[in-house]
């Protein structure tokens, strides 16, 4: 499994901070590795929306992420499953002193025989993820927490 973690302190209120992290319509904005994005299904607000992401990474794929999880304002969960991996994108939303912490947990896993190259996939999701967290820090007004 890749996985890819990243927090950022943002003065925004958790409430915005969560609004526009679960638009994954948004992704484009700060994650360069999303070329376009539609939501599909729901409402953009529960569990049953779909999000259809176009993804370039090594190639370019289209992929569809369902909302399976969803506690506002604090928690999301997206999962893509295609037939060769799945990915598993958690945001979660606290509070802070000033403002709100951002934090964005991916997963990403690749299915049956293919498991055996997750080490090549962690290299190559680490590279995709840093360009994904320095565009999330600067949608957010943000800087990177170290845990």
């Amino acid at each position: 499994m890749a996985r890819y973690l990243t927090s950022v302190a943002t003065a925004m209120a958790p409430e915005a901070a969560f609004a526009y992290m679960i638009d994954m319509t948004r992704f484009t904005e700060w994650d360069p590795s999303v070329t376009h994005s539609r939501r599909i299904a729901g409402d953009g607000v529960s569990v049953g929306t779909a999000y259809e992401l176009t993804v370039k990474a090594g190639g370019t794929s289209v992929m569809r992420y369902d909302v399976t999880e969803y506690e506002a304002p604090r928690r999301v969960v997206f999962v893509a499953r295609t037939p060769f991996l799945t990915s598993t994108d958690e945001i979660r939303v606290e509070p802070a002193k000033v403002g709100s912490v951002v934090t964005y947990d991916a997963k990403l896993t690749l299915n049956g025989a293919l498991g055996v190259f997750d080490v090549l996939l962690a290299l190559a999701f680490k590279r995709l993820g840093d360009r994904a967290a320095k565009g999330l820090r600067r949608v957010l007004a943000g800087t990177e927490i170290r845990r």
